[in-house]
């Protein structure tokens, strides 16, 4: 029945110690049988129940003597009232029989076994108010018990009307509850005295109990009745004057007066330290300091002889116990009882002695019958018969029944965590009352009236710092641990209890995950599901039923009205489930589900603020600081840029920043507030602003997830703000909290990035910056007075120069940089020191980019003639070492295509300096000069470091082809240039044509025509051009070159190839009509030369022949041009007229103009020549007739051209589609031919 765990264990669980200076269990003590469970079969229905002793501090079992008849019990033993060595240091406690129950004995047990609290136990109790409990239906004695819950278990107290009452009309504490008494159950209330029988029995067993220990103690005079009664009653009146019923609780001083008192270093903070340091938490907690004179003197203190964990049928119990127990001979174990002789046991005897030897697991027990104090004789009973006792015959059945109903009932309706409930029946009633003196308590004027109040606070508190270091076992319990500590912080004084309430919110905090993935919204989550271990005070309360049983809150007469429900018959009770509700327990308080990331955060921040408010409102100094209201906001200070003095001024603060990370280092706590280091302030305040540094962090990561950048910064800019605040607080920074740092100030520097480029926004993020709620200004309230909270003031500022965010945001990176490097941190977080190189090297190419744009823009302001200024050399090398450093970092982290691409831009650098050195001197007498040409060199060499760095195209294809094409038009620009405006005053032609072709060809050696790309077409218009630009030097060198046979053929060889390659590419394009038709002109001029140095009629037909047929395959590049100007001349017919210049910007309608010109003059020249050298006069024989249609054929097509030409009306599409046509007959012509 019970937990299997504890079966046979007689060693206190994991978080009970010994207490008040008791022993654990003894050896003889652990081989008692209640470390077994027993099975009781009684009149063929079983009842099942199990005993396992958690707890003895009872020394070893004593045999009992049985004494001789006739022995006068009046007379009291030689040892009587005086500490045995056989009964321990306990004394006559041992005994338990005199000793009456304290009203928070339940409280101490619970401390003590915290784990079982609110989970595996159902009620917590003093063994006599279980029997008391279980006895209602038989007994007409009336009952008032305190009832309290945590989570799913019930605390019993006894709660003694007629001393509390006595302490009331002697203190006027408990007033509220006396007049309630009056008016609603007893108007004519008067203290109840007790009768002279009662203390002479009570002495009678007293000093049996002593002669069964010591046997032989001569009898003593019998002192006289009063003599008795100070003396045997001397708990009982110790108890009644003083500590049974303890003043409300109020501290003289709150707990923050006296910072240097040891309630400073009090317990009750300590789970929360050790749960945010997940570590384990102490197993038993000093509420010495926490309660007025000490828990003893309250009533705190578990000083049962032992604690069972009493399984019956199937509710478990936390039973404490002071039965005495004898053994030894053969009984190893029994219980010893007086009775009178004449008088018979009843049934209420008997279930009190079956149940007293079910608890401690006693198998037998020894009756010692008297008259007038005479012993008689003995009688043993076993346990199982004492329900068949004559005169004493009583059901088990129905007592099992009356347990489940009894728990039933009160777990139906106690269902708020914190409050005090009242179970009362009044003498020989039979209705049974149940009220809720917390609800009553606060219509009064004084809410802590209720002495109850911190006793529950403070279990509660317990009860949830043990879940908390077991919280990631299982998160379900993450709803019952908020409830706890939320009923717990209700019912506390937050002036008289602030440690307690700040460690509270402290713990309430840690409850929300901050970096956890956001699946809170899956309906599987474990923390949305419905257990049975918590209630909320928010809970909307459930009718009950009357099928389950007959009690209610409505139907009662008027005075019954103040009840939250009521047995109306305790003979109900004895019904089997007549209240069916012990399993049916109400669904707990749910943990929140937040929607949002900034929902989560804004809950745990509202936590640490109260938890910070506590704090501060217990540091005794706090008058002395500068008064300052948290409603109000703080003012945002803001500088000015040439104040600053820029990136220079961001210099020094960043030297300052990192002396003062080294002096961290070495630790130097210091509060403005005069927080003692170590204090419990201290300590919580640590916790409580890291938490919040924390919660602001992921804040501000969400904004920039949502591209909200001035929300961004101002959340990162609070959580640096706590952060500093923790620095200068902190006396041993913990290399966890400096990897925090590192990551603040790694976003930081991140959202200053997306600001500088989306400066299009300025205005909307400066609003979002400046806003602040009142939760966000208290906290920083707070931490304004520990620290300035400037230290991080350079990283956060929200600037409107471009420059200088890029610079605060490479500054941020830096540092966090920097951090990295102490402590290790850097090898025991690689993938964040990774993060931060890649940040640090893309800033860097950011930055470097920036200055080599504005030095671009200062070069194309700058007059032609004037010479490269100051401001940009000093601009190339800023961004020059940008690059450079960012080139480090990739390089460090082995990131091959970033160090590729800075090298690349470190390229274009290197361009934009060559293209610098090229404005200067006069444009008719320029030439290519050395620093261009050294410019440019660097450039390719960086080109070609990139493409090493990559090693092949499939490491990264885009940037392959990116870096390739950057390098042919690096080549292609130095030969165009060096072509264009050759260096002809310091190198000879040949050097210059050699060094052109050889960057031409190593152009075009990186221009890849083939792969198939969005840059394909740019690539065969560069090869093209490339073919033609070596084609017309060729061509040049052959018209100027004179001599060498051997280097004219090959330039004629080489001008054809490269000609034919360009005009084949040029074809491939379908948008450059007018480079075709330029390259296609040229080679007809490259005919004509050749033509002209050809003796021979047959060589020049045959070039003539060549040159038309080039003619003819023009005829393409006409048609496009044709084409195009069909599509401009279109267009002005739509709606919206526009200028064809605009229409078709690819076509220039001049350049078309000039070179339909030239064709139609080298055309009509051609046709003329082949005229001649076809006519028959040039010619010695006219057989051929072939030539003789040529020679037709060409007068025919000349003749037209003729007459087209010199019609000067003619439009240019005409113009075009009658070289067309004259294209077509040439080319029928030539085919006959």
């Amino acid at each position: 029945m019970g937990d299997s765990k504890e079966a046979g264990a007689e060693a206190p669980p994991a978080g009970a110690t010994a207490r008040g200076g008791l022993s654990l269990l003894s050896q003889a003590e652990s081989e008692e049988p209640s470390a077994q469970g027993s099975a009781l079969f009684l009149g063929g229905s079983e009842v099942k129940s199990r005993a396992v002793v958690k707890y003895s501090s009872a020394p070893p079992r004593a045999a009992f003597a049985r004494l001789e008849e006739k022995t006068d019990l009046k007379l009291p033993p030689a040892n009587w009232l005086r500490e045995s060595a056989k009964l321990g240091p306990a004394g006559t406690t041992i005994l338990g029989t005199g000793k009456k129950s304290k009203p928070f004995s339940s409280f101490g047990m619970a401390y003590d076994f915290i784990d079982s609290v609110g989970n595996d136990v159902d009620v917590v109790s003093d063994s006599e108010n279980i029997k008391k409990l279980l006895k209602i239906p038989y007994s007409k004695s009336h009952v008032s018990m305190a009832v309290h819950r945590v989570g799913r278990t019930l605390l019993l107290d006894e709660l003694d009307i007629q001393e509390l009452f006595m302490r009331s009309s002697q203190t006027g504490d408990w007033t509220w509850l006396k007049e309630f008494y009056q008016r609603l159950i007893d108007q004519k209330w008067q203290r109840k005295k007790k009768s002279k029988e009662h203390w002479y029995q009570k002495a009678i067993l007293s000093k049996f109990l002593y002669y069964s220990i010591n046997g032989d103690g001569a009898a003593q005079p019998v002192p006289s009745a009063a003599e008795q009664r100070e003396s045997s009653s001397s708990d009982q009146t110790g108890d009644a004057d003083g500590a049974s019923w303890p003043a409300p609780f109020e501290m003289p001083s709150p707990v923050s007066e006296d910072p240097s008192a040891s309630s400073q270093g009090s317990e009750p903070l300590e789970p929360s330290y050790i749960v945010g340091h997940l570590a384990s938490a102490p197993k038993e907690q000093n509420l010495t300091t926490l309660f007025n004179d000490g828990e003893n003197s309250q009533g705190l203190k578990n000083d049962f002889v032992r604690n069972i964990l009493w399984t019956f049928e199937d509710i478990h119990m936390l039973v404490g116990s002071n039965m005495p127990i004898f053994g030894g001979g053969r009984y190893p174990a029994v219980s010893l009882r007086l009775r009178d002789n004449n008088k018979p046991i009843n049934v209420l005897t008997g279930i009190d002695y079956w149940l007293d030897n079910l608890i401690c697991n006693v198998p037998e027990l020894v009756m010692c019958f008297h008259v007038n104090g005479i012993v008689q004789k003995y009688e043993m009973i076993k346990t199982e018969e004492i329900p068949n006792l004559e005169n004493s015959n009583f059901s088990t059945k129905v007592i099992k029944d009356i347990a489940q109903n009894i728990l039933s009932f009160l777990k139906s309706n106690c269902t708020k965590e914190g409050h005090t409930y009242w179970l009362f029946k009044a003498s020989g009633s039979d209705i049974v009352k149940l009220y809720d003196l917390t609800t009553l308590c606060e219509e009064t004027e004084d809410k802590y009236q209720n002495p109850f109040t911190m006793p529950v606070a403070i279990l509660l508190y317990k009860v949830a710092c043990n879940m908390m270091m077991k919280k990631n076992q299982n998160k379900k319990h993450y709803g019952t641990i908020r409830t706890l500590l939320l009923n717990c912080v209700k019912l506390l004084d937050k002036s008289r209890h602030p440690q307690i309430i700040a460690s509270a919110n402290y713990m309430l905090s840690e409850l929300f995950q901050l970096d956890e993935p956001k699946k809170e919204e899956s309906s599987e989550s474990p923390l949305n599901e419905n257990s049975d271990e918590s209630y909320s005070e928010e809970e909307e309360e459930m009718p009950d039923s009357d099928e389950n049983g007959s009690y209610c809150t409505s139907s009662d007469p008027p005075d019954d009205n103040k009840a939250v429900a009521i047995i109306k018959s305790v003979g109900e009770l004895s019904v089997p489930e007549k209240y069916k509700s012990i399993h049916q327990i109400r669904p707990s308080c749910a943990f929140p589900v937040c929607h949002d990331t900034e929902e989560r955060c804004r809950l745990v921040l509202s936590y640490v603020l109260e938890g910070l408010k506590s704090v501060d409102s217990s540091i005794k100094k706090e008058s002395d600081l500068p008064a300052a209201d948290p409603s109000t906001p703080i003012p945002l200070k803001y500088e000015d840029e040439s104040a600053r003095g820029g990136p220079e001024g961001l210099e020094k603060q960043m030297a300052l920043f990192l002396d003062k990370m080294g002096s961290l280092q070495k630790g130097n706590g210091s509060s403005q507030s005069g927080m003692t280091p170590g204090s419990w302030q201290h300590k919580m305040k640590l916790q409580l602003i890291l938490k919040s540094s924390k919660a602001y962090y992921v804040l501000s990561d969400a904004a920039m997830s949502l591209q909200k950048y001035g929300r961004a910064l101002r959340y990162i800019k609070l959580a640096l703000q706590s952060h500093d605040t923790y620095c200068c607080l902190c006396t041993n920074m913990l290399s966890e909290v400096l990897l925090f740092l590192s990551q603040y100030l790694t976003l930081c520097g991140d959202i200053q990035l997306m600001l500088a480029q989306n400066a299009n926004n300025r205005a909307a993020h400066l609003e979002e910056f400046n806003y602040q709620t009142k939760e966000d200004q208290e906290i920083l309230h707070s931490l304004h007075r520990e620290s300035s909270c400037q230290g991080f003031a350079w990283a956060t500022d929200l600037s409107t120069d471009l420059e200088s965010q890029l610079s605060v945001s490479c500054k941020c990176y830096e540092a966090a940089n920097e951090i990295l490097q102490f402590s290790d941190l850097k090898s025991q977080n690689p993938e964040h020191y990774v993060q931060v190189l890649k940040r640090m090297g893309n800033i860097r190419n950011e930055i470097g980019v920036f200055y080599m744009n504005q030095a671009a823009a200062l070069q194309s302001e700058r007059v032609v003639s004037k010479s490269v200024s100051t401001a940009e050399q000093q601009l190339w090398k800023k961004s020059f070492s940008c690059f450079e450093k960012g080139i480090h970092n990739f390089e460090s982290i082995d990131d091959a295509t970033n160090a590729a691409l800075l090298l690349c831009n470190t390229g274009r650098l290197m361009r934009i300096c060559a293209q610098a050195h090229c404005g200067a001197g006069d444009e008719f007498k320029r030439e290519f000069s050395p620093e261009e040409g050294l410019y440019y060199n660097k450039a390719v060499d960086y080109y070609l470091k990139a493409l090493r760095s990559l090693g092949t195209r499939d490491r990264h294809p885009a940037v392959w082809d990116s870096v390739n094409w950057e390098l042919s038009t690096t080549y292609f620009t130095m030969a165009t240039l060096q072509q264009d405006y050759a260096p002809l005053s310091r190198k000879a032609q040949e050097q210059i044509e050699k060094e052109v072709s050889e960057a031409m060809m190593k152009s075009l050696k990186y221009c890849d025509v083939d792969s198939a790309s969005a840059r394909q077409p740019l690539c065969q218009y560069r090869a093209a051009t490339i073919h033609h630009r070596l084609a017309s030097m060729y061509h040049s060198c052959l018209r100027n070159q004179v001599g060498d046979e051997y280097l004219r053929k090959q330039h004629r060889v080489l001008a054809d190839l490269h000609y034919g390659q360009a005009g084949r590419l040029f074809q491939l394009l379908k948008d450059t009509p007018c480079e075709l038709l330029r390259v296609q002109l040229e080679r007809v001029a490259f005919a004509e030369f050749q033509m002209s140095g050809q003796n021979s009629n047959v060589g020049k037909l045959k070039t003539l022949s060549g040159a038309l047929d080039i003619m003819v395959r023009t005829k393409h590049a006409f048609q496009l041009i044709r084409k195009e100007l069909v599509e401009e001349l279109g267009q002005p017919k739509s709606e919206e007229p526009t200028p064809v210049a605009d229409a078709a910007p690819g076509l220039n309608r001049e350049e078309v103009l000039k070179l339909l010109s030239i064709f139609e003059s080298r055309l009509a020249f051609l046709l003329l020549q082949s005229i001649k050298l076809l006519s028959p006069t040039k010619k010695k024989t006219s057989n051929n007739v072939e030539e003789d249609v040529a020679l037709k054929t060409n007068k025919h097509i000349y003749s037209q051209l003729l007459r087209a030409t010199a019609n000067k009306n003619t439009s240019l599409p005409e113009r075009i589609d009658v070289l067309v046509h004259l294209l077509d007959q040439l080319a029928r012509g030539s085919a006959v031919q």
